[in-house]
């Protein structure tokens, strides 16, 4: 009725004493690695806004980004673009802040399940400076 399976499935645990033919990385490895891409996705937001509204906050939230990246790539520092000053257009500038918003809550999201407390408290304080950030456009946007 069936023909029988003639080769080894490739979903099968590999056989005692032999090893797999592709690597395995643990689960915090994994998280490691998603990490550092939703904070490196976040850095490159925060350098989009420094190029149109530089601000003190801005640049030591960068560079504590890129040093939590660096940390979680085992050293290997972040590419980074360098910064040309641009005009500030305020719709542009609420839309990065929504994407920085957006890529911090991932990031603590991660940092939370793998329990990177520096990183989770980092993302938070993103979050929190982004939203602020929103308010104010809103505001400003509404009274002009």
């Amino acid at each position: 009725m069936y023909e029988p399976i003639r080769t080894k499935s490739v979903h099968s645990s590999t056989m005692a004493g032999t090893p797999s033919d592709f690597p395995h990385r643990s689960r915090e490895e994994e998280l490691d690695i998603q990490l550092a891409g939703h904070l490196a996705a976040l850095l490159a937001v925060t350098d989009e806004l420094l190029a149109k509204a530089p601000s003190a906050d801005l640049d030591s939230a960068a560079a504590r980004l890129a040093q939590q990246v660096t940390r979680l790539r085992g050293g290997r520092t972040p590419v980074r673009p360098p910064l040309a000053s641009a005009l500030a257009e305020p719709h542009l500038v609420a839309a990065l802040h929504k994407r920085a918003h957006a890529r911090a809550s991932r990031a603590l999201l991660v940092a939370a399940s793998r329990a990177d407390t520096a990183t989770a408290i980092l993302a938070a304080q993103r979050m929190d400076a982004h939203a602020a950030a929103l308010t104010e456009t809103k505001e400003l946007s509404t009274a002009g």
